[in-house]
């Protein structure tokens, strides 16, 4: 072997090169390998949801949010409570919020009652800590009217679930009844849209 030419496998032995067939090869058993892996994944997680989906029931990826009715003399409650359970669902779940009722599910809800208690009085009688309470009943069905979630432990009608809460003001520090009032109103979406939540 002088002059730097090297003979190939080939013309020593007078057979063909095996390299390319077992190239060829392990290309296609990786190739199956990887089919094999990818079929027994799909069939084994068929069943299984992943991320925040698994919280909620299935089957249902449309809300339709009327505007919650009032029984209470203050004005605009329960546009606002609306607009904050529309902002929740939008935020913290799967669900699309749509502008009619031919969604997949109607969370309906009304404000039955508002109390102001004052907690705290100055000398003069005068209030120095206010609590404000919302209550309201709520509801959640799906295109067919069936219940789609309700909360056992509360002693209501399954139809109904009520929630109430409260937030405090302190009028000499400047809080309104205003504050106080969108204060309850967060607290009461972010309890309305964590009902929607699935059991465990």
């Amino acid at each position: 072997m002088t002059g730097g030419s090297q003979k190939t496998n080939q013309e020593v032995t007078g057979l063909p090169d095996p390299m390319p067939c077992i190239r060829t090869h392990r290309r296609l058993a990786s190739h199956l390998a990887a089919l094999l892996v990818a079929a027994l994944g799909i069939s084994g997680c068929a069943g299984y949801r992943l991320g925040n989906d698994t919280l909620y029931p299935a089957g249902i990826h449309t809300v339709y949010v009327p505007v919650f009715s009032s029984a209470s003399f203050r004005r605009h409650l329960g546009e606002r409570l609306t607009e904050a359970v529309i902002k929740e669902i939008e935020l913290k779940t799967p669900y699309k919020v749509v502008g009619n009722s031919n969604a997949d599910s109607i969370l309906s809800g009304r404000i039955t009652g508002e109390t102001k208690r004052v907690l705290v009085e100055n000398r003069d009688d005068e209030p120095r800590e206010v609590e404000v309470n919302l209550q309201v009943q709520v509801q959640w069905l799906d295109r067919e009217s069936n219940l789609v979630r309700q909360m056992e432990p509360v002693p209501v009608p399954p139809e109904l679930v009520t929630m109430s809460d409260s937030a405090t003001l302190i009028p000499e520090v400047g809080q309104s009844i205003a504050v106080a009032h969108q204060q309850a109103i967060q607290r009461l979406a972010e309890q309305i849209v964590s009902m929607m939540e699935a059991p465990w």
